[in-house]
């Protein structure tokens, strides 16, 4: 509402500019206010296709969040809004191009219906009644914004919840033209149809001419016979009748210069050059860093379509919570794909995974490719059989919300479904050693549909409480498990999986009761909260974070989308 709020004054304050500027008196007469509404909008699609880039470069991100610099817990969730703000910069674009588009519709009339022969320089028509549609689509600005207006129009369609998750190939395809757009904008801008006065001191808005506009269009009175200076103001006579347009407050300016006028320098460059050249850099520098393929240890197939694949890179170095991105040239020659780190490279290994859930058409073609030739349910394949496997390419690692939940000293972390990944990279750096890190107490909430999908990490959870144990540090970690859907008491198969089965619970989490829990334990303390899976639990996480309780303790609430 921030943002919303402050584009809205932007577009007011420009607005009153452009309607008050005596610069702009003569193009206001021909157009009225649509000369302000388009030029308003402009200054805000400015603002906005300036910022809208800022929140992609992720390296940039990475480094700010993983840095000394931004010291501040507060400042660093400001960065986790990220997403949010790209949203909400794309979402203002689009409103303010339907009102940019409609005013220069009204304009491209106006210009056709209010042809000046006085000023000839500041018509964009030819001639009165000229056909508006060929300044719409015989001119650069016209022709350019017709295309823009189509391209945002694929980009946001195809932006939305629904195709996203039906067809996620046709968002990024289509995504990718914001190069198209600004190439487009950078030309639409060059134009420079809509013009400004520059010399206003020899000609103020509203004078007249002696040598021109008296003498052509009515009779000089005799009191003005003799020669004027360049420029007077002088009171006009009284007893003299005098047409509305030359009377100001009872004193007639009068000039002997005409009107110039001069199209305004694209702004726009300013605007977006820097944005666009940061974006390309960072861009270049991902391409330069992942320019070299992984070296792919194991792939292992897990329960309910989850493939886990191990690799080393030389160099690689992330921390836990941040993801990566995988490009496979041979699923796809352009299309890539964000995955969760669920195991970081340490000083002891230089081995990192990630697991993926099979939901679509670039992850079964991957999952295919990997497992080519396997007919088993899991299978770990040695390096000496590495040349089976693709190629694969890994950009990263980028910074997420869940990095911050070693810094607590108490986590809620909740993950639901495939949503345990950023958790698992955290579960495993424990492992490695906890009491390097500010966290002392652990929370872990793991909600899913079926059982089989515990398994996916059961070995991990099971060595972590064991190790906990032994370091006589039980209460180190609390875990719950929910299985949300069943016809009737499970256990998750395997005689060493015992720890887990006490406590696997039937049913969803009552989060008002576990909130209460956790502050009543937890006294006067600050709790971040980290949350992965259906915005349902989301948003009920959310709501409990922001209200009070009688025990003195305060949720910081963080949140990873799977959208």
């Amino acid at each position: 509402l921030f943002w919303l709020s402050l584009n809205a004054w932007f577009f007011w304050k420009t607005f009153l500019l452009y309607y008050q500027g005596q610069q702009y008196y003569y193009l206001h007469q021909m157009l009225g206010l649509g000369l302000c509404v388009s030029r308003a909008s402009a200054s805000v699609l400015n603002l906005n296709c300036c910022l809208v880039l800022l929140p992609m470069c992720r390296v940039l991100l990475a480094f700010l969040r993983g840095s000394q610099k931004v010291a501040s817990r507060k400042t660093r969730r400001l960065l986790d809004k990220s997403k949010t703000f790209h949203v909400t910069c794309g979402v203002t674009i689009c409103f303010f191009s339907v009102l940019h588009v409609a005013a220069h519709l009204v304009n491209a009339f106006n210009f056709s219906e209010n042809y000046n022969e006085d000023f000839l320089s500041l018509n964009a028509a030819n001639y009165r009644g000229e056909d508006p549609r060929k300044l719409l689509f015989a001119t650069v600005p016209g022709l350019t914004g017709v295309i823009m207006v189509l391209v945002l129009f694929l980009m946001c369609t195809a932006s939305t919840y629904a195709i996203r998750v039906s067809n996620y190939d046709i968002f990024w395809y289509t995504h990718n033209l914001f190069f198209v757009f600004y190439m487009l904008l950078m030309l639409h801008v060059s134009g420079g149809v809509l013009k400004y006065q520059t010399n206003l001191e020899e000609h103020p808005p509203g004078c007249f001419n002696p040598n021109k506009t008296l003498r052509d269009n009515m009779t000089v009175p005799k009191a003005f016979e003799e020669s004027f200076p360049d420029y007077t103001i002088e009171p006009f006579p009284e007893d003299l009748s005098v047409p509305d347009p030359f009377v100001q407050n009872n004193f007639m300016r009068i000039c002997s210069k005409e009107p110039k006028f001069q199209s305004h320098f694209p702004e726009t460059w300013f605007w977006i050059s820097g944005p666009l050249c940061l974006y390309c850099v960072e861009r270049l520098y991902r391409y330069i860093r992942s320019n070299k393929p992984v070296t792919i240890t194991s792939v292992i197939s897990h329960p309910s379509n989850v493939l886990e694949v191990r690799m080393i890179k030389d160099n690689f170095k992330a921390r836990p919570g941040q993801y990566v991105i995988l490009h496979c040239p041979r699923v796809s020659a352009l299309e890539s794909h964000p995955f969760t780190l669920t195991m970081c490279p340490t000083d002891t290994k230089a081995t990192f995974g990630v697991h993926l859930k099979v939901v679509g058409d670039w992850t079964e073609r991957f999952r295919d490719l990997l497992l080519l030739h396997s007919n088993q349910d899991t299978e770990i394949l040695p390096i000496f059989q590495q040349r089976r496997y693709p190629k694969l390419y890994v950009d990263g690692p980028f910074g997420s919300p869940f990095e911050e939940s070693l810094n607590y000293e108490v986590s809620l972390c909740v993950a639901g479904g495939i949503g345990v990944t950023p958790f698992a990279s955290i579960l495993n750096t424990l492992l490695d050693g906890w009491k390097c890190y500010k966290l002392r107490r652990l929370y872990f909430i793991w909600v899913c549909r079926d059982i089989e999908s515990f398994r996916w990490f059961a070995d991990l959870l099971c060595a972590l409480h064991n190790k906990l144990w032994q370091e006589n540090r039980p209460d180190y970690i609390n875990i719950q498990l929910y299985l949300s859907q069943t016809d009737g008491i499970q256990k998750i198969i395997g005689e060493k999986y015992q720890a887990l089965n006490s406590r696997l619970l039937i049913g969803r989490p009552r989060w008002k009761v576990l909130f209460d829990e956790i502050a009543k334990c937890n006294r006067r303390k600050t709790i971040g909260v980290f949350c992965c899976g259906p915005n349902k639990i989301s948003k009920t996480l959310h709501k409990l974070s922001n209200s009070s309780n009688s025990y003195g303790a305060r949720f910081e609430y963080n949140k990873e989308s799977f959208s």
